[in-house]
């Protein structure tokens, strides 16, 4: 159940961009205001975590174009759904070893369903492999911010709607692009002045090289 505004997988009409691990009205507000075509909230331990009852009060601003994500990782499904009806999100990210019954277990509550995934994992790289309606493609190390081998992917790059991530920033996402033709790129510690900090500066200039190296491809 792929969001009505995103653009088709072969006749997109621009590159998707997503924007984690935000966890102030500021960063919010730079993400959308650059154009980011989803924000993601982390419901999960991490540095970037907030809760569902943040993640409802971050999310009152986003307009409805712009997808809501509900960041989880080896959550049992009750505390997903939980978490998914207070903070109000509009899509379900599972950024961990959860098994097939998880999505099909969260596909009543009708939302997309995201799979976050590395190279190697045990599901491969198919989008839709366990039921997700988009797969993120990311680093053996999520959420370090370290920059990983793109050429890993040469013989295995995805179809479909998938988004590249890891190590990602304003630097190097052109390169990215050019190297995998991702359907879309997803950015959090590239973003960062430190960790879990973000800076709506590097938003706003990851949104504008993401957006200048799409349009000349």
């Amino acid at each position: 159940m792929a969001p009505q505004h995103w653009p088709d997988a072969e006749g997109r009409d621009r590159m998707f961009v997503k924007v984690c691990g935000l966890r102030t009205e500021r960063d919010v507000e730079a993400a959308v205001g650059a154009g980011a075509d989803a924000v993601g909230f982390v419901l999960t331990a991490s540095p970037r975590q907030v809760t569902p009852a943040q993640a409802a009060q971050l999310a009152r601003s986003v307009p409805a174009g712009v997808l809501t994500v509900g960041v989880f990782r080896g959550e049992p499904v009750e505390a997903v759904r939980a978490a998914v009806a207070e903070s109000g999100v509009r899509a379900i990210q599972l950024h961990g070893d959860e098994p097939a019954s998880h999505y099909a277990a969260l596909r009543d509550l009708g939302l997309p369903l995201i799979r976050g995934t590395s190279p190697g994992g045990p599901a491969g790289l198919r989008c839709g492999a366990l039921g997700e309606d988009l797969l993120i493609v990311d680093s053996p190390q999520p959420g370090s911010g370290a920059a990983w081998d793109w050429d890993t992917l040469d013989r295995d790059v995805p179809d479909g709607h998938w988004l590249l991530a890891g190590g990602l920033h304003p630097g190097n996402v052109a390169a990215a692009i050019d190297t995998l033709r991702p359907w879309g790129v997803d950015v959090s510690s590239g973003v960062e002045v430190s960790r879990g900090v973000k800076d709506p500066a590097l938003i706003r200039e990851f949104l504008a090289a993401t957006r200048a190296r799409a349009e000349q491809s």
